[in-house]
């Protein structure tokens, strides 16, 4: 059984995400990038979020101390989502040890290790009523187990509390040890979502410190170890000077696989330190990936637009046995 792939991926300190390793990622990305402060394309308007079930959720999150990658990834979604009573729940603290040059979540040195986080996700999923939960979390390189152990109370806590709630996990790469993957899996998931996030050209810029091909056994060990018991999906952004064809390649990898479902959307820089976005994809080229993916590529499900998210729509990607168009509140 293999333990980890720091071979390939060497253990770097990168102290800006703009400049992974000091590294001039106009090399890679090319120097024809979006400033700052350039007027998006009509499609990105979105309401601003702060109608009442957006203020009843994000207070019941406050009074819990839980954490959101909607808030802390910044994700334009927020308001949709939440007002449909749905949010991404974040666990292992909100500090993450990695430096993903796209990523707006905080990085640095975690001092975030409650066991009774478990049982708070759990308690709030249930209280929301919803069908479909995801949970995901930071990455723990610190943590003896990656925090797998946190991970498989979570599943089990949403099992007991909420047992007609489907469970989505959007994991990290675990740094490429089996065991932990294997234990997150034993608690149940319906669904096993890790990112490759970019095509494999651009890891060395967006995700500096991992592979494209340990992400791509991460996924393909899901599905081996736990079979039709488990939907695997993963996803990508688009934006970084990725071509049309690298992306229906890294689509073709994927699905070899055996991932089952897709997200596919357009990255927008969080901040100046952050990767500069290249260009904008156009909705046309995100419905012929859709239509790839789908008719020539075999997935069950592809979601490609503009403002997809890996969880965006999440109940949608998969089949449901309870009815409704979007996760379900329970009566009061």
């Amino acid at each position: 059984m293999s333990t980890s792939d720091d071979t390939q991926a060497p253990k770097l300190k990168t102290r800006r995400r703009s400049n992974p390793g000091g590294m001039d990622v106009l090399d890679v990305l090319g120097t024809e990038v979006k400033p700052m402060r350039e007027r998006k394309p009509a499609w990105f308007k979105v309401p601003p979020p702060g109608g009442k079930k957006y203020i009843e959720l994000r207070n019941m999150i406050r009074e819990e101390n839980l954490h959101t990658v909607c808030q802390e990834a910044a994700c334009p979604n927020v308001g949709e989502c939440w007002e449909r009573g749905t949010a991404t729940f974040m666990i292992l603290g909100d500090t993450c040890t990695r430096r993903c040059g796209f990523c707006h979540v905080r990085t640095g040195k975690p001092t975030w290790n409650d066991p009774l986080e478990p049982a708070r996700v759990a308690r709030s999923i249930a209280t929301m009523g919803l069908r479909h939960a995801v949970v995901t979390s930071v990455d723990r390189d610190d943590l003896p187990d990656y925090g797998a152990g946190i991970w498989a109370a979570t599943i089990r806590q949403i099992r007991a509390q909420s047992p007609e709630t489907k469970i989505e996990v959007l994991t990290p790469d675990f740094r490429g040890v089996e065991m932990p993957l294997a234990r997150v899996l034993d608690a149940g998931p319906d669904v096993f979502n890790h990112n490759v996030e970019v095509v494999p050209r651009l890891y060395k810029v967006a995700r500096r410190g991992s592979t494209w091909q340990r992400s791509l056994r991460v996924l393909e060990n899901a599905k081996l170890i736990s079979g039709d018991a488990v939907t695997t999906k993963s996803g990508l952004m688009v934006g970084l000077g990725e071509s049309f064809e690298e992306m229906v390649d890294a689509l073709g990898q994927l699905r070899e696989k055996g991932v089952q479902v897709i997200t596919i959307g357009q990255y927008l820089r969080p901040t100046e330190n952050h990767l500069p976005v290249v260009r904008w994809w156009e909705p046309s080229e995100f419905d012929e990936l859709a239509r790839i993916g789908m008719e020539e590529l075999g997935f069950d499900h592809v979601a490609a637009g503009p403002l997809v998210r890996s969880s965006y729509h999440a109940d949608e990607h998969v089949m449901q046995e309870r009815p409704g168009t979007g996760p379900l509140a329970a009566a009061s």
